[in-house]
Formats: structure tokens, C-alpha cells, sequence
């Protein structure tokens, strides 16, 4: 899957730290949601609270990463995310100093804690435009697999706030990415090939191809699956299956740790068999997997099975989109990655808000899991409707050693 060829095409040490700016930051992104538990006893929150505390950071991350995109093109990627990093560690300080302890307090660290999120449209640019169209599902599916962070704040967060209190985690995280921070300034770094900074004109042409809008919808279903899970699944766990937060954290971390471990392989699956395919089957198997899962499970280790099969699907799906984003908007990438990221963090933000409004509406996650579920085969159908267009006329835009 990593020839030589591929080590050769691009900048390995500016790959490593995009990886890892992504999943310190996911990992924060998600903090929240790993804490759901002990938050919502502490404070009291109902299920649709709770829904919508892991949701908040979600939909901030989604805006924020719209304004990422647009720094991106302007200032280049490593300045931005070094100015996002530093935001991110100051929010978390300040709320560690604070400790914070009401329910509005939460939710102002989660709306800080979207610039963690927003990540996404510095560290997939950064990596992108060192490499050739032909690795870019590669290049792309390892930067993005940093989204395997979440894994990290499902299993730690909880015991770190049994131990210390919840509050203090806040404080704690910053460790990690204060180092990340410092390895980040020390090896990444802007690719040489950086395409001339554009007009706001320019960038509102991109909403005039009906592709740039295409690629929202697709994203909002495989990555806002994915991350409103991601958010979710601790406070799911516990309240379906009665799981104290530490083991919740566990079930959590393994369902993530499928999604994001299998991220780079649906960007190199993509490259040998085309974007286009890889994502039909993916749309398929996540909304089955969704659909089964809201009839309910009767134990706790079909519905971890049955979660990683979806959101398995999801992260493949993920890193087989952009295999395909940079074959249509390679001289876009920052405002696109910006673009098409904010809309995945807008699914994540309606599936987990969602969930919880179900839960509290009906006393079942089942509305909201089947919602979701029509969304996949809605944009399945979509992609069904594209394709032939896509592989005909993409050459003019200088996909052609790629497939799609």
C-alpha cells in the first residue's frame, strides 16, 4: 500500500505532523462526548441535553473549518494550524483554571473546542500538496487517519476523570498537544507548489459547480456518521446497556479505532478501483448497519459488532471522498477541504443532536439511527446519478492519472 515511490513523491516529515496535529485535535474535538457521563450526572442534563452538549463542538468545528479553509489559501496551512493549536490550548487551560461547572460553561468550552475540529481543513491541505493525484487517496487517507484520535479521549477521558475529576481532564489534554505543538513547528512544513491566494469571487464561483455541492452532501453522511457516533456512543452505551463510563469508554474506543484505522484504506482502495465504486459499496453497508442497529441489540457485543461494521464503512467512505476531491479541486483545496469538512461536521452535529432528541422524544435512539441511515442511501443514489458524468468530463480538469 506505501511503495517507494509513494515515500519518494512527497514530504514525509510534514505528513507525520499533519497526522498528528489531526488526532491530538480529534481527540480533543470529542472530549465531551467521552465525558458525557460524568458531565450530564454532575449536572443534571436530560438526554436531549446531553445530545446537544457533544453536539455543540460538532457544529462549531463545522463553521470553523469554513474560516480554516479560507486562512489556509491566504496564509498557508502550517500558520493556521499553528494559530488554531494555540486557541485550542488556551481554551483548555482557561477552563481547567476556571474549573468549569455549569451546564453554559460547557458549552462555551465546547463551541473553543471546534478549532480542534476544524483541523481538518489545515492538516488534509498541508499533506495534499506535497504529493501527485495518483497517491492523493494514500496521502490524504493517513493524514485523515488522525481522526483515530477519538479513540485516545473514549479511553482515557473517563478513568482521568475518575481519578481527578472531570473538570481537571481539561487541563490535562493540554500536555499532549502542547508537545504536538512543538513537534509540529519543527517539521512541518508549506509545500513549494502553493496555488496563488484567490479573490472572494473566486470563491464563491465554487458554488456554482454542482460537484463542490455533491461533495458536501457525500461528506456530511461518511464523516458526519462517523464523528456523531464518535461523540455519542459513551452516553449510548451506558444508557442502553447500563455500562459504567470507564467500560462505555472501551466499547467506544473500539467502534472509533475501526473507523479511523480503516480511513487509509478506503483512500488506497479508491486509487486502485476508483473513488466512485469504493463509496457505493461503503453507502451500503453503512446504512444496513444502521438500520439493524435500530431495532436493538440484545447484548452489548452484537451492538459493538454491528457499530463497527458501520462505522467501518464510514471511515473507508471518508478516505475514498478525498481520493476524489483533490482529482476535481486540486487548485482548491483549502477553501473546498474547508467547505466539504464543514458539512461533514454538520451531519455529525444533526446525528448526534438527533440521537438524543429521539431518546427523550420517543425513549429510543431508533428515529434518529434510521434518519440517518435514509441519508446514506439518499446520497448513494446521488452518487449513482453522478458517476458517468464524473468519468467522462473529469480529464479537463487534469484527472488523469487517477481513478475515479
Amino acid at each position: 500500500m506505501i511503495s517507494k515511490d509513494f515515500l519518494k513523491s512527497g514530504h514525509t516529515p510534514t505528513l507525520f505532523s499533519s497526522f498528528l496535529y489531526f488526532d491530538m485535535s480529534f481527540m480533543v474535538w470529542v472530549l465531551l462526548g467521552a465525558l458525557g457521563v460524568q458531565i450530564a450526572k454532575t449536572l443534571g442534563l436530560t438526554p436531549a441535553e446531553k445530545g446537544f452538549m457533544v453536539a455543540v463542538p460538532i457544529l462549531s468545528g463545522a463553521l470553523l473549518r469554513l474560516v480554516n479553509g479560507f486562512l489556509v489559501d491566504r496564509i498557508g496551512p502550517k500558520t493556521t494550524g499553528t494559530i488554531a493549536q494555540l486557541i485550542v490550548i488556551s481554551g483548555l487551560l482557561t477552563a481547567w483554571l476556571m474549573h468549569i461547572n455549569s451546564y453554559g460553561s460547557v458549552l462555551a468550552l465546547g463551541v473553543v473546542l471546534g478549532m480542534a475540529g476544524a483541523s481538518f481543513a489545515v492538516a488534509l491541505p498541508l499533506a495534499s500538496r506535497w504529493y501527485p493525484p495518483k497517491y492523493q487517496g494514500i496521502a490524504l487517507g493517513i493524514a485523515g487517519a488522525g481522526n483515530s484520535g477519538t479513540v485516545f479521549a473514549s479511553l482515557f477521558a473517563p478513568t482521568l476523570a475518575k481519578m481527578f475529576g472531570w473538570s481537571s481532564v481539561f487541563g490535562l489534554v493540554a500536555i499532549p498537544l502542547i508537545l504536538t505543538f512543538i513537534i509540529y513547528q519543527l517539521l512541518a512544513k508549506d509545500s513549494p507548489d502553493q496555488p496563488p491566494a484567490k479573490t472572494g469571487a473566486q470563491y464563491l464561483n465554487i458554488f456554482k459547480s454542482p460537484d463542490a455541492w455533491w461533495f458536501m452532501f457525500f461528506y456530511g453522511v461518511t464523516f458526519g456518521g462517523f464523528v456523531g457516533l464518535s461523540s455519542s456512543l459513551n452516553i449510548f452505551f451506558n444508557v442502553e446497556y447500563g455500562i459504567e463510563p470507564i467500560h462505555a469508554g472501551f466499547f467506544t474506543a473500539a467502534c472509533v479505532f475501526a473507523g479511523s484505522l480503516v480511513r487509509p484504506i478506503g483512500g488506497a482502495l479508491a486509487d486502485r478501483i476508483g473513488g466512485i465504486r469504493t463509496l457505493s459499496v461503503m453507502y451500503t453497508v453503512a446504512a444496513l448497519a444502521l438500520i439493524v442497529l435500530s431495532f436493538g441489540m440484545p447484548t452489548v457485543w452484537t451492538a459493538m459488532g454491528v457499530l463497527i461494521l458501520g462505522m467501518g464503512a464510514m471511515g473507508m467512505g471518508n478516505g475514498a471522498i478525498f481520493q476524489l476531491v483533490p482529482q476535481r479541486f486540486r487548485n482548491e483545496m483549502g477553501v473546498m477541504t474547508g467547505l466539504v469538512g464543514m458539512c461533514g461536521g454538520i451531519g455529525g452535529f444533526y446525528l448526534a443532536a438527533s440521537l438524543g432528541l429521539a431518546k427523550q422524544a420517543t425513549g429510543s435512539y431508533q428515529i434518529g439511527l434510521l434518519g440517518f441511515a435514509g441519508l446514506a442511501l439518499v446520497a448513494l443514489a446521488g452518487l449513482t446519478y453522478v458517476k458517468k458524468r464524473w468519468r467522462t468530463t473529469w480529464h479537463v480538469f487534469g484527472a488523469t492519472e487517477a481513478k475515479i
